[in-house]
């Protein structure tokens, strides 16, 4: 069970007992002064003789401390006993927000080629299999042998579920059949990012030393999309440990081009549904792990609220960054996904539903749109050029939006990052005492294993300072938008530091693709832009972005993978 935390506390020695009887090893005499010098001047600090004579005896001690501590066995899964939620004292919800217009389902006829449906969105997959005669089991098959081709080139599996997959179709095809039907993702094929746990398959989170792992279980996410009737295909590459695109078996690619990686961490989560290989799939965010791969991609993505959707049975990395979210061809694919995903889970202790309800749907007509006042934030710094805002900023206005400039709050954003790196490294504690971490194809600077090691040297002080700096943060960043009363805010994925500020936060962000009238990047591929909305209100954010979407279709483009289909 992965339960979300805010600080990561440090036990202590009860008072009155040695290291020794705590079950620790003995003093230390070896450590002298002079290594107390040197540890100060580590993390920035100077202290006098008599100070360090003082401290001398305490530090000793704490090594039997820490080797106690390092002699229970700690599974991923088990986080620290604190808590962490968006909602910090003084924050208070909207009382409601708007969802996605009810969609009729669009009218189908089966092709002559079954895979030229291979980029359909998952209402027109869910119309193929409910107006015609295609079946689950033939979708299946399809988007399977498909995911088989053309991984010579991506490199976006890790294991095919291809018994579940299609034991599942079966039984999907059967209760249609019966007049059952489990709703919108009923009988449709899709892919998992492989941190999250699937019952009799590995789950290698991306890594060499857990190649061969299989956890008992699946995770929570899994198993509600299963209930909504959504059929597994394959467990999907991840950058080992969610970094980067680079597994232990190969480099994901991006279906652009071969030659560029996917970026990641979900990196195959975004490539095979970009390559229309699945017809959606679940990754995770951390720091830019959902967002970054569908900018790499071209793929539509929600990074919801932290705390919507349950981490139970995933990978953990960071017990209060980390997100799970669907990453689809279409925002409004996402909408539906996420519907089946969200909510509380008694497995995860601080999962939740939202606090903001979702009063009606979206105004239709462009008309209605203008009277509802749809605002639109504009961060400074939001586009690197008056061109990309200035077309954007007619698309959305075109809609009924008006945009309005929004400053928002500066904090060392950058420096806070030490709360993903300490919880990172304590997660993976016993990787880097191992030994095992030289195991990990990625051996630089910026990779995991020396951003472990050089972790251990964050003090437990700054660590909880960041965590302090967070909660103003917090506070600053709602109360800007209340102010503002926007909606949701318009920028490039990375401008202003959005991106890592709202992974902080636990803000959700939808990307969408983008062709500007420049036309698009040099490999065909869309660039991309970022909405990022209230807390919470993750189903009105979508339903903003499903209708510019809808309403600019020219921004969906998919590749051209016809000779690699020969």
């Amino acid at each position: 069970m992965l339960i979300p935390s805010a600080a990561l506390l440090l036990p202590l020695v009860s008072p009155g007992l040695s290291p020794s009887q705590e079950g620790g090893a003995a003093f230390d005499d070896a450590l002298e002064v002079s290594d107390l010098r040197t540890a100060a001047r580590v993390v920035g600090l100077e202290f006098s003789d008599e100070e360090l004579e003082q401290m001398l005896g305490d530090v000793r001690g704490r090594l039997g401390e820490y080797a106690s501590l390092r002699a229970e066995a700690l599974a991923n899964e088990v986080a620290p006993a604190s808590t962490f939620s968006p909602w910090i004292p003084g924050l208070v919800p909207m009382e409601s927000q708007f969802g996605a217009s009810p969609a009729e389902a669009p009218k189908v006829e089966r092709p002559a080629d079954l895979e030229d449906v291979a980029f359909w969105s998952v209402a027109k997959l869910g119309a193929l299999l409910r107006q015609t005669d295609v079946t689950s089991v033939e979708l299946t098959s399809m988007y399977l042998a498909r995911l088989e081709r053309l991984d010579a080139d991506l490199h976006c599996v890790i294991t095919l579920t291809k018994q579940r997959a299609l034991a599942q179709a079966a039984t999907r095809d059967a209760e249609l059949a019966a007049g059952e039907d489990r709703g919108p993702l009923h009988g449709i094929p899709w892919g998992v990012k492989d941190l999250m746990a699937v019952e009799g398959y590995r789950t290698t989170w991306g890594a060499k030393p857990f190649e061969n792992q299989v956890l008992s279980g699946t995770a929570e996410v899994v198993e509600r999309l299963d209930a909504a009737g959504a059929v597994l295909i394959a467990k999907l590459s991840v950058g080992a440990l969610a970094w980067g695109d680079v597994w232990f078996g190969e480099r994901t690619r991006s279906p652009w081009d071969f030659e560029k990686g996917s970026s990641g961490s979900s990196a195959g989560s975004a490539s095979a549904t970009a390559a229309g290989c699945v017809g959606f799939a679940l990754g995770t965010e951390t720091l830019g792990s959902i967002v970054s791969p569908s900018v790499a991609c071209s793929t539509s993505a929600l990074r919801p609220t932290f705390g919507r959707v349950s981490r139970d049975g995933t990978m953990a990395l960071s017990w209060t960054m980390d997100k799970v979210g669907p990453i689809t061809r279409y925002v409004a694919d996402a909408a539906l996904v996420f519907d089946a995903i969200a909510g509380r889970d008694a497995a995860d202790g601080f999962s939740r539903d939202g606090a903001v309800s979702v009063a009606g749907p979206l105004p239709g007509p462009l008309e209605e749109l203008k009277d509802f006042k749809l605002r639109i934030g504009v961060p400074e710094g939001a586009f690197r050029n008056a061109a990309g805002l200035s077309e954007i900023q007619g698309e959305l206005q075109a809609m009924g939006a008006e945009l309005v400039p929004v400053t928002l709050p500066r904090y060392p954003v950058n420096a806070m990052m030490i709360t993903l790196t300490a919880e990172a490294a304590t997660a993976f504690d016993e990787l880097t005492r191992s030994g095992l971490d030289d195991q990990l194809v990625r051996q630089v600077k910026n990779a995991w294993p020396n951003t472990f090691r050089a972790a251990r040297l964050i003090p437990a002080v700054e660590y909880l300072r960041a965590q302090r700096l967070r909660s103003l943060l917090m506070r600053d960043m709602e109360e800007v938008l209340r102010k503002a009363d926007v909606h949701a805010l318009v920028h490039a994925p990375y401008a202003a530091g959005i991106l890592p500020m709202t992974n902080l936060t636990g803000h959700p962000a939808v990307v969408a693709p983008y062709v500007p009238e420049a036309g698009p990047r040099e490999d065909g591929s869309p660039l991309t832009v970022s909405f990022t909305g209230r807390l919470d209100c993750d189903e009105q954010l979508m339903a903003i972005v499903a209708r510019w979407q809808a309403l600019n279709p020219q921004h969906i483009l998919h590749p051209d993978l016809s000779e690699e289909s020969d």
